[in-house]
């Protein structure tokens, strides 16, 4: 009876450390500077697909020149919503050489879909406003890291 019960209680941890650690926002990724001309960014990259699930989600705010990269392992149409992301994000969908694909503004927690114009591989996710406020637009080229082959 006592191995039993101390096998609930290890389960009813883990089940409540699962759920605490899901509704709290990941700031640990690695990161990698880009720059879209003179402005640079400090982006985390999510690249497996339990960080790209998590995304930004939980995240009550984000320093200006801070962003999310998702990474894929192939380009294919990406489409994102913003189910349990507290922030207005704008998702620029980037083709493999940098270059912007489109841009889609997103409301929080929504479940709108925002889809990539064309198969991407790269998907990078910066407060709303961004991007115009800087002149950068569909054709405008991001570069850095992932965009050197």
């Amino acid at each position: 009876m006592k191995k039993l019960s101390t096998h609930l209680l290890s389960l009813l941890i883990l089940l409540s450390t699962a759920a605490w650690s899901q509704e709290s926002p990941q700031l640990q990724l690695p990161r990698v500077t880009l720059s879209a001309g003179m402005h640079l960014i400090n982006a985390q990259v999510a690249a497996t697909p339990q960080q790209r699930a998590v995304g930004l989600m939980f995240r009550k705010e984000m320093p200006v020149n801070e962003g999310m990269l998702f990474a894929f392992e192939q380009a294919a149409e990406q489409c994102f919503w913003m189910k349990n992301t507290l922030l207005p994000l704008t998702a620029a969908f980037v083709a493999d050489d940098g270059t912007i694909v489109n841009l889609a503004d997103m409301q929080p927690q929504s479940l709108e879909s925002h889809c990539s114009s064309k198969p991407v591989r790269f998907v990078l996710e910066m407060n709303q406003g961004w991007f115009s406020k800087r002149g950068l637009k569909a054709g405008s080229r991001l570069s850095g890291p992932p965009f050197t082959r």
